[in-house]
């Protein structure tokens, strides 16, 4: 559900708090900030979640201290390295397979 409403942010250009995706998917915001990093993960999907600090000027929802995050879903193309052991040299060897 979270990767969906962060999808639906990202085809309209917006950013949201942990408090606004609070809000939205009533998860509360420690188990959101856990999801945004598996997110990142390879087997979730492989996502680069951005993050920025809330201008200054935006409504901040309640939230009245400290700098605020807030975050953003960009599918990215990732690549996942394969470790392959040569045979008879004892070295590994590093290869690049495209997802």
């Amino acid at each position: 559900m979270l990767c969906d409403v962060m999808l639906s942010a990202r085809q309209c250009e917006t950013w949201l708090t942990l408090d606004e995706l609070a809000k939205l998917t009533h998860y509360p915001p420690a188990s959101i900030s856990a999801q945004l990093r598996h997110l990142r993960k390879p087997e979730f999907g492989g996502y680069d979640v951005e993050k920025q600090p809330r201008a200054a000027g935006k409504v901040l929802r309640g939230e009245d201290f400290g700098t605020v995050w807030e975050y953003q879903l960009r599918r990215a193309i990732r690549r996942k390295v394969a470790r392959v052991r040569a045979r008879g040299a004892g070295r590994k060897v590093s290869v690049r397979v495209a997802r």
